[in-house]
């Protein structure tokens, strides 16, 4: 900023990321084109950000560039005042005029005539576009309402309009998971039993797990389709959406019992545990789309090449389950897809079932074991606290309803690497870790996500000093972040830094909104721990997001869910027993395997055993002492608990009265 004032120049900022395909794109075509970097370099002031390490910086210019042109996206390139405030702003340009768009030397050239002749005419427009934002900043609080369950009630119907019968999700393409609102829907079949809502959930979910952007060998989902049907994905791959979705499938597999949904989880969380695990403990960002110059060249085969590794016979098997063709369904090589379940297969092969499945496991295991010898995509190996916050939710919540051990080892592993490692002296965040090196201070969903995760990793162990560290997140998070006049939260921080609007987190992107993510938070934390002002503040956020949520329920579904977290019913669930007494273990595998929405658990050994005890939950223990012959459950709701159970066919019972049977 001081330089371009000194300089009496514009500044050209470009925010991409690294798995972004147009970003190394304009990169290569222009940045390192040596006119265009001469002229770039001449005329402006250059600053290049990836929009994972400042996301502040993105979803504010995005905005400016939304209101400039009418769409957004990455690369951006918007043109600022040394003040930083925007007056012009795109996306991607080429180099050279190409159909419709202006070369990007034409752009530049432009921008700096206007800005050398009519400074005044650009001034005046960057106030203007700075009030704008200023403006959109303060609308959406709703004036004291109380958000109700007609909000949930259009967002169903808004859902089952853009629903795609045939293919599942929402919309035509690109295509994108959109697992939060899979999960509202779940939550809809939950609460009323309303078939139609599980059948979209199941249909989504059975379609990307047979399509292309489902990664067949190693486990993993892609960023998104360019089709329809799932068949041709972006390549990236990103460590929020696989965390994100991870838990959709879950909570499908809780409600439905279903074993494919069991399996796409576990196959999702080894690949991150394979490919996108730090040494450290934390977990890597993204896998790019492309290898040795082009997008999704690891991923594809040619018939050939699975004839080579399999052999002409269990090839053509696998060639016709995997829809594997001499021509191929994607420039002339293969994106592995299931076109036919392997059941519709192995009765139209007349094959036994299980050993098509084990012949075909066979053929996967070969085929990844002759793909890892490729050059791999490049890998942003930087910890994000936010997605690792994520993926630790993701992690903790399989282990305890799947009974896998190693998914708990990780996501404790992750949370003490991250409490240690990108926990400043002062207790606060830092937002992102690379080699060794902390940077950039936390942002709300930091904080938000990561206080998530560690109540996640506390209902799979029961080890309250992680009721402790969230608590100790929370009251930061709402310390630096919380508006105390408006209600709702900011994204940074008051002292962030240079930032000429600070604007709220409402809206999903790729990645839960951060306030939404805070409020249900904050609504479960309030209740676990007794802690009153959490609920109040949970309940002026949703006051102030009201308006939102109502003109744009498909891009509020965080804040949905944490409305429908707040209405309920929202069961707590205290088991009070001995873990050498097999009946305990029972009742609470049941409760975590079984789908209960917004269910809290709390667990306390036998006083006899010891163990830590943190004192923010001496409330929810209160009172409830164990009764033989245990284990002792007691149900409580909306502040009233019913009479407490023991013995292990009555907590049993009391289980089954809880949510959905599987």
């Amino acid at each position: 900023m001081e330089r371009a004032r000194q300089e009496d120049k514009p500044i050209f900022l470009s925010i991409g990321y690294s798995a972004c395909h147009w970003c190394h794109v304009m990169a290569h075509e222009s940045f390192e084109n040596a006119r265009i970097a001469e002229f770039l370099n001449s005329r402006f002031v250059c600053i290049k950000v990836d929009r994972e390490e400042h996301p502040e910086l993105d979803h504010l210019y995005m905005e400016a560039v939304q209101m400039l042109s009418g769409h957004g996206g990455w690369p951006m390139s918007v043109f600022l005042t040394p003040e930083l405030e925007p007056f012009f702003g795109g996306t991607y340009w080429p180099p050279a005029p190409r159909g419709p768009m202006p070369g990007f030397l034409q752009v530049l050239a432009a921008v700096d005539e206007a800005w050398r002749t009519r400074r005044e005419d650009i001034l005046q427009q960057a106030r203007t576009l700075t009030a704008l934002l200023r403006d959109d900043a303060r609308e959406g609080v709703s004036g004291g309402a109380a958000p109700g369950r007609d909000l949930l009630d259009q967002a169903y119907a808004t859902l089952s309009r853009a629903f795609d019968a045939t293919w599942g999700g929402f919309g035509g393409a690109p295509k994108f998971p959109q697992p939060l609102h899979l999960r509202l829907l779940l939550r809809r079949w939950g609460r009323s039993g309303e078939k139609a809502a599980l059948d979209m959930v199941r249909v989504t979910l059975d379609r990307m797990a047979a399509g292309g952007i489902y990664d067949h060998l190693g486990g993993g989902f892609h960023r998104y389709s360019t089709d329809p049907r799932w068949l041709v994905p972006h390549f990236e791959k990103m460590l929020y959406d696989n965390a994100l979705l991870s838990v959709c499938y879950l909570e499908a597999w809780q409600a439905t019992g279903d074993p494919r949904y069991a399996r796409i989880v576990r196959e999702t969380l080894d690949y991150v545990l394979c490919d996108m695990t730090d040494p450290a403990g934390g977990f890597h960002s993204t896998e790019d789309a492309d290898s040795e110059g082009r997008e999704g060249l690891y991923y594809l085969w040619t018939l050939d090449e699975v004839r080579r590794v399999l052999g002409p016979e269990k090839a053509e098997t696998f060639a016709y389950v995997y829809d594997v063709t001499a021509s191929g369904n994607f420039e002339g090589r293969n994106i592995l897809n299931l076109p036919k379940t392997i059941e519709q297969v192995a009765r139209l092969r007349q094959r036994d079932l299980g050993e098509l499945e084990g012949e075909l496991a066979a053929g996967r295991r070969a085929l990844f074991e002759a793909r890892s010898k490729r050059i791999r995509p490049g890998r942003d190996d930087k910890v994000v606290v936010a997605w690792n916050g994520l993926m630790i939710e993701a992690l903790a919540r399989a282990a305890a309803a799947l009974g896998e051990p190693r998914y708990l080892r990780a996501a404790r592993t992750a949370a003490d690497f991250l409490l240690t490692d990108l926990r400043r002296d002062d207790g606060r965040l830092w937002h992102t870790w690379r080699a060794g090196r902390p940077s950039i201070d936390g942002f709300l969903d930091d904080y938000a996500a990561l206080v998530n995760g560690l109540l996640w990793l506390y209902e799979a162990e029961f080890d309250e000093r992680w009721i402790d560290e969230a608590l100790r997140l929370a009251e930061q998070m709402v310390d630096r972040f919380a508006d105390r006049d408006r209600g709702g939260f900011f994204m940074a921080a008051a002292d962030h830094g240079s930032l000429i609007v600070r604007k709220k987190d409402l809206f999903d992107s790729a990645t839960p909104s951060g306030g939404g993510l805070a409020t249900a938070v904050l609504g479960r934390l309030g209740r676990l721990c007794g802690r009153g002002d959490f609920l109040e503040l949970a309940e002026r956020a949703l006051q102030d997001a009201l308006p939102r949520m109502e003109q744009f329920p498909m891009g509020t579904a965080q804040w949905l869910l944490a409305l429908d977290t707040a209405l309920g019913p929202t069961p707590e669930v205290v088991v009070l027993g001995s873990l050498d007494e097999a009946a305990t273990g029972e009742v609470l595998d049941r409760l975590r395997r079984r789908y209960i929405p917004d269910k809290i658990v709390a667990f306390r050994r036998d006083a006899s055993t010891g163990g830590r005890r943190s004192p923010a939950l001496e409330g929810i223990f209160g009172g409830k002492a164990s009764i033989p012959p245990g284990p002792t459950v007691y149900v409580c709701e909306n502040f009233t608990c019913q009479a407490p159970v023991s013995g292990k066919d009555a907590a049993l019972g009391a289980v089954a009265a809880l949510g959905s049977v599987v």
